[in-house]
């Protein structure tokens, strides 16, 4: 399967690394189409910050802020578009303004959420993030990251099942630095294979994260490279979908990661004797 790549659409005041930059529906709407251009399968549109110790916005508020630039690059582009929402309203006023994704970083938690996705034919992406974005970071704690972090994707797929969201609709969300320290954000990627079990599409957002920062002392704007081995790695343990700010640099290193890929799979079944 293709690795996808997910640009970044933060239509906010306050995002961790482009907060303000786009906040305007105007230039939302023109960087959305820049990383379309740049070669994303998908935007992610969000109109509230998730960083740590985000306040969050009203629902009405991030509806406005989020509504006009779906609707606006669903008319001028061919790419999925995705809303990054935790909120019931946001999510079925971008269902009705034709959004193709609902990624959401409680995993549809809130109540309404489910039977209100369930009875559409939108993807959507559970993501694990430990707290609220308010407190997430003050003290995340884990006897074992991965296994608890798999346990819990894996009891949020089962509720949407039953809750009627079919499976083929459901993509899965390890939550980097989402009330994670850095020695968790190292766990989940060293053991990123292990998600794969959960037999769903699996993505990443690594982009720029503190994570990086911590291992390099370096701001965000510094922190491409750092971004772009983490894709790789991810890449290379299965991950299926790597949300990123940096496009079209992104799409550049995966190529070399399917690459790689296609490689192994022809030699693989070059080597298969007939039965």
């Amino acid at each position: 399967m293709p690795i996808k790549i997910m640009g970044v659409l933060n239509v906010t005041p306050d995002s961790f690394s482009d907060g303000g930059k786009y906040f305007s529906t105007e230039k939302a709407i023109a960087h959305g189409l820049r990383l379309v251009d740049e070669g994303a399968d998908i935007i992610d549109v969000g109109g509230e910050s998730t960083r740590p110790g985000a306040v969050q916005v009203s629902e009405e508020q991030e509806c406005e802020r989020v509504i006009p630039v779906i609707r606006a690059l669903k008319k001028q582009t061919n790419v999925s578009i995705s809303v990054d929402t935790r909120h019931v309203l946001v999510m079925k006023e971008a269902i009705n303004a034709g959004v193709d994704i609902i990624n959401d970083v409680s995993a549809l938690s809130a109540q309404g959420a489910m039977p209100l996705v369930s009875q559409h034919p939108v993807k959507i992406c559970l993501m694990h993030m430990q707290g609220t974005p308010e407190v997430m970071q003050n003290a995340p704690d884990y006897q074992d990251a991965v296994k608890e972090i798999i346990s819990y994707l894996k009891d949020r797929v089962k509720a949407c099942l039953q809750a009627g969201v079919k499976k083929e609709n459901i993509w899965i969300d390890p939550g980097f630095g989402f009330g994670k320290k850095l020695e968790h954000n190292l766990a989940l990627l060293a053991g990123l294979k292990e998600f794969t079990q959960l037999g769903l599409p699996i993505l990443v957002g690594l982009s720029r994260k503190s994570m990086f920062g911590e291992i390099l002392n370096k701001p965000v704007d510094q922190r491409l490279y750092a971004s772009l081995a983490g894709a790789v790695i991810a890449a290379l343990q299965g991950a299926t979908i790597v949300r990123t700010h940096d496009v079209l640099a992104t799409k550049d290193a995966l190529a070399v990661v399917q690459a790689v890929k296609a490689f192994e799979q022809r030699r693989a079944e070059a080597n298969v004797l007939p039965a």
